[in-house]
């Protein structure tokens, strides 16, 4: 499925899309390294649903605008995408970083949110259980430690190392640590505002995730009480990547409901 690129204006600024597909829309946000790795699972997905695919602010082909300082700009600027839109309720997925941004979203409006589809999301902290630095290391070791199947983690590393002083590559690293650097990949008060959200959630999370571990998911499954928590046997922190045979049925099954 060929996803075509466009400029869309959100709020006098300046957002890269890429859309694919007809029928009722899902929004794909991604994670902390943006788009340079191509998610092939959304192109199955725009076989059914028009996938809404944004460079989130300072990621990719999208300038970070003057109003994105945090993460709940995000969420405000993605909502302000999606009532521009004007496609009504959309699903929402989102990856880490992007799940994060869709959890920010939801906990402000539901109104145009249809559902919740997070993989491996950040933005709350578990005592105890530490995520991985992933400022403090380099690309490729990041890339090694996303996946459980070491013949997929070389591989990675080795595309990650190569593309370490590519410009998007950079870009993407610094609008990552612009959102996520201090404290690290989480919002000390998101989760005391979790309970809000009422709209379906699916929660996936890789049982060897070593970016952020499963523990996570458990914590996310007790404090959003519409979320239905499933674990990916033999996948790390892309489990829509590594283990997409089982994790497409899951969500297609999902967005259907």
């Amino acid at each position: 499925m060929a996803f075509v690129a466009e400029t869309v204006i959100v709020n006098g600024a300046s957002l890269a899309v890429r859309r694919a597909g007809k029928g009722e829309p899902l929004l794909f946000l991604h994670g902390a390294d943006g788009l340079m790795d191509w998610p092939t699972i959304l192109n199955q997905l725009a076989e059914t649903y028009e996938v809404i695919v944004p460079d989130l602010p300072g990621f990719g082909h999208t300038p970070n605008p003057d109003f994105v300082d945090d993460i709940s700009d995000v969420a405000y600027f993605m909502l302000d995408l999606i009532e521009g839109l004007g496609r009504g309720k959309l699903r929402i997925m989102g990856h880490s970083l992007g799940g994060w941004a869709a959890l920010e979203m939801a906990v402000r409006s539901q109104e145009l949110i249809h559902s919740l589809a997070l993989l491996a999301p950040a933005g709350i902290h578990v005592k105890g259980v530490p995520k991985a630095d992933i400022y403090m290391i380099d690309p490729d070791q990041q890339a090694r430690l996303a996946y459980a199947d070491e013949a997929m983690g070389s591989a990675a590393a080795e595309r990650a190392l190569a593309g370490k002083y590519q410009a998007e590559a950079i870009q993407n690293r610094i609008a990552s640590a612009r959102l996520g650097w201090n404290p690290r990949l989480f919002n000390p008060r998101l989760e005391r505002w979790l309970h809000r959200i009422h709209v379906p959630s699916l929660i996936l999370w890789g049982d060897t995730d070593r970016i952020i571990p499963p523990a996570y998911g458990e914590a996310f499954g007790k404090l959003i009480t519409s979320a239905r928590c499933v674990t990916i046997p033999g996948a790390g922190h892309l489990p829509h990547v590594e283990k997409q045979e089982t994790v497409l049925p899951l969500l297609q099954d999902f967005l259907k409901a």
